[in-house]
């Protein structure tokens, strides 16, 4: 059942971002910089809290998610810290998926052959 749960949520919003890429003028990396906005924003207010425990991975792994991280671990933070909190959560709560992000992107750069679009 969680796999059909983490379907469903990851699989709306990736429909969502295909919508908003057929229907509107937006850039891809507009929508990009949206979901994680829309991450923040939800997880700040408490909405992303219950999608994040109904989909697991279908709503931790997609960019909403990861402005939920950055949310929560802000949030975390000045509670602990104070205001210096606010910019050392977020960067503390998501600094394990950005070095993977960058390890494995520099490893499949080596394996394989990378060129421009033409």
């Amino acid at each position: 059942m969680d796999y059909i749960r983490a379907f469903i949520v990851g699989g709306t919003m990736c429909l969502i971002g295909q919508i908003l890429m057929d229907k509107t003028k937006l850039t891809p990396a507009r929508i990009l910089v949206s979901f994680v906005t829309a991450g923040v924003i939800l997880g700040a207010l408490g909405i992303y809290e219950p999608i994040y425990k109904y989909g697991k991975a279908g709503a931790s792994v997609p960019l909403p998610g990861f402005g939920y991280a950055l949310a929560k671990g802000a949030i975390k933070d000045v509670e602990k810290y104070g205001l210096i909190g606010a910019f050392t959560g977020g960067l503390k709560a998501t600094a394990a998926g950005v070095s993977a992000a960058i390890f494995f992107g520099y490893i499949m750069a080596l394996v394989s052959k990378p060129r421009t679009k033409k």
